[in-house]
């Protein structure tokens, strides 16, 4: 989907996506707009408010005057919110999903799957409403009773990406919420209508003014609007999903302004083949891993590291896979494999094709394009001498990389800045294990796909995948303050 200046043209075809701030949808101060395109059709899809530096700092001052009177409600009353949203979700699943295949192009099956994780989401949020609690702390000091007591962080900001834009969108600020925080959401500036939806889906549900709002963008302008929501003398979090390319910008923004930031960032998931693995197993997991949604997810499997004994076959079964997943337009029900985001993203993929064939790669399968469409592609003897082999993909691609033993198969594995997901597969299930634990990734299953997520899972990487995690319970330390309070029985001795 291209962005560009709204155009007087054909008005009547484009939604109008306003701001939504202390309660109320609003246009920029300047009441300027961006208008979004469709990538295969260019059909309009929306007119979407492109925010002004002011507009920031009137939606974060707005989360902050929310903040007070959201962090004292009752856990119950904030559980009732986020459980109604997550009902609303399920209502209005069907639209939602129809205005994320629209922005992003997405296939249904991936757009349904974006509906459910996201619904659940919320649901476990919910249930998370009694699950900041503190802990009494032995103190030497007579009559002194110490506790750790777990309080809101503040104002936190949600900066979330196209690729999963409900599951991320509702990620950027579910476990904020329901630990008492007030959230700005910046809306990705390729799928604005389906993150404004998640933000009017909490209002509807009673979240009250202020305590979620949205902010969109004009593209050109994201630097300087990023910068103002953590620049903002009320912003305690930042809680960014996209490329380790800005999540590098973020980081140093937030070290800037002593801005706290959570980061999920860019991965190179590898999925590690051992010679005693079910290999139709094996092949089954690369061919999902790598292929769902075209390979456009963080945790997508761009590696495959086998041992040399295997090769062969693995690599038979995981080419025979490919080639029979259909390629076809993302509002038909066949399709498996739908377009690329836009153009760029399409350019970029099919020059790490070129570039490894260049170097000597063979093409298993696939490895053509047309339009926005990249067959699925499987290629073979992939070195450390193609781009492909150092960079995040983000298409539908895979690499089968050989090695000797388990040895050698750890070590290409951690051959990468990157650390999010990992698999490995073996029978033996303590080798596997031992070989898992040498992996450094946040994540990492065995006998399992590099793509899986469950709301109360801790999630996140290492390395140029970013730090922190999300999910459940280990939201708890990313969007809490643990501070120390202590009360005072009888009289106390000091020594001046």
């Amino acid at each position: 989907m291209s962005t560009t200046e709204a155009a007087p043209a054909e008005p009547s075809k484009a939604t109008t996506s306003d701001l939504l701030i202390a309660g109320k949808s609003v246009p920029a101060q300047d009441g300027r707009y961006v208008e979004t395109h469709e990538a295969l059709t260019g059909q309009p899809i929306a007119r979407v408010a492109a925010a002004t530096v002011a507009d920031v700092n009137t939606a974060v001052d707005a989360a902050a005057a929310a903040l007070p009177a959201w962090a004292e409600l009752p856990p119950a009353r904030r559980r009732a919110v986020l459980a109604c949203a997550a009902e609303l979700f399920g209502e209005r699943a069907e639209e939602l999903a129809a205005t994320m295949g629209r922005e992003m192009g997405a296939t249904r099956p991936w757009c349904g799957f974006n509906v459910h994780v996201a619904q659940g989401m919320l649901t476990e949020a919910a249930a998370q409403a009694y699950s900041a609690v503190g802990e009494v702390i032995p103190s030497d000091v007579p009559g002194l009773t110490a506790l750790g007591v777990r309080q809101p962080a503040g104002v936190v900001i949600g900066v979330a990406p196209w690729n999963a834009p409900l599951i991320l969108g509702v990620r950027a600020i579910a476990m904020p919420l329901i630990y008492g925080n007030t959230v700005v959401l910046k809306a990705s500036e390729q799928t604005p209508l389906t993150q404004a939806a998640i933000v009017r889906i909490l209002h509807d549900a009673g979240a009250p003014d202020g305590v979620v709002n949205l902010v969109s963008n004009d593209p050109a302008d994201a630097p300087e609007i990023v910068e103002a929501l953590i620049a903002h003398p009320a912003s305690t979090r930042v809680n960014f999903t996209g490329s380790t390319k800005v999540g590098r910008v973020i980081g140093e923004l937030g070290g800037r302004h002593l801005t706290r930031v959570v980061l999920e960032l860019g991965g190179k998931a590898p999925l590690l083949v051992l010679d005693d693995a079910d290999l139709e197993a094996a092949a089954a997991a690369a061919g999902f891993g790598a292929f769902m949604n075209q390979g456009e997810i963080c945790m997508s499997t761009e590696r495959v590291i086998v041992e040399r004994s295997v090769a062969d076959e693995l690599s038979t079964l995981l080419a025979e896979r490919a080639a029979q997943l259909v390629v076809g337009p993302p509002d038909d029900d066949t399709s498996q494999i739908g377009p690329l985001v836009h153009a760029g993203a399409r350019d970029h993929v099919v020059a790490l094709i070129e570039d490894a064939v260049a170097h000597g790669a063979q093409v298993l399968t696939g490895g053509t394009s047309d339009g926005l469409y990249v067959r699925p592609t499987v290629l073979r003897g992939v070195t450390s001498q193609m781009r492909i082999y150092h960079e995040e993909t983000f298409g539908p691609v895979v690499s089968i990389i050989e090695v000797a033993d388990d040895e050698e198969a750890v070590a290409t594995a951690n051959d990468t800045e990157y650390g999010l997901s990992a698999s490995v597969f073996g029978r033996d299930g303590g080798r596997a294990l031992a070989v898992a634990r040498r992996i450094r990734s946040g994540i990492c299953h065995i006998n399992g796909a590099t793509v899986h997520d469950e709301p109360q899972m801790p999630f996140g990487g290492v390395g140029a995948s970013g730090w922190g995690r999300f999910g459940s319970r280990a939201a708890l330390e990313e969007f809490t303050e643990l501070r120390w309070v202590t009360l005072q029985s009888g009289e106390r001795h000091y020594p001046i």
